[in-house]
């Protein structure tokens, strides 16, 4: 029985069930990247370069028959949602993480050294200098 709730405090941790959520997640996320490759970035290359599916792209050396088109567009697909990713998720979490670190700061410059030390601190454990309190 131990066991059992042990596995079962290990499948509630919050961790498991946000690592839960986040694949879940990011497979939908994939899946609309990808349509959006097929159905609206790959016509537009096509427009420009002739050819409406790069899947039917291939050479022949040697009797190997070499797909390279099905690999334009997964190469396709990476960069968009590496893109996607980086300007909706990455840059927005950034910009917050950088404005919330300007309003509460967790450290300060000690006056003696200028090293960064935390806010609280009544002396710097770098130079031991006496800080005046907070």
């Amino acid at each position: 029985m131990r066991l059992l709730g042990d596995f079962k405090k290990f499948l509630f941790r919050g961790n498991v069930v946000d690592l839960a959520v986040a694949v879940v997640v990011g497979t939908a996320f994939a899946a609309l990247v990808k349509a959006l490759v097929s159905d609206l970035l790959t016509p537009i290359i096509a427009m420009i370069f002739g050819k409406p599916n790069f899947e039917d792209l291939s050479f022949t050396i040697n009797g190997s028959h070499f797909l390279y088109g099905d690999f334009l567009n997964a190469l396709i697909t990476f960069v968009s949602i590496a893109a996607a990713v980086f300007f909706f998720v990455v840059e927005p979490v950034n910009h917050l993480m950088e404005r919330r670190g300007k309003e509460d700061p967790d450290t300060k410059e000690c006056p003696e050294c200028t090293s960064a030390i935390p806010v609280n601190a009544r002396r710097c454990p770098l130079c031991t200098s006496q800080l005046q309190p907070a």
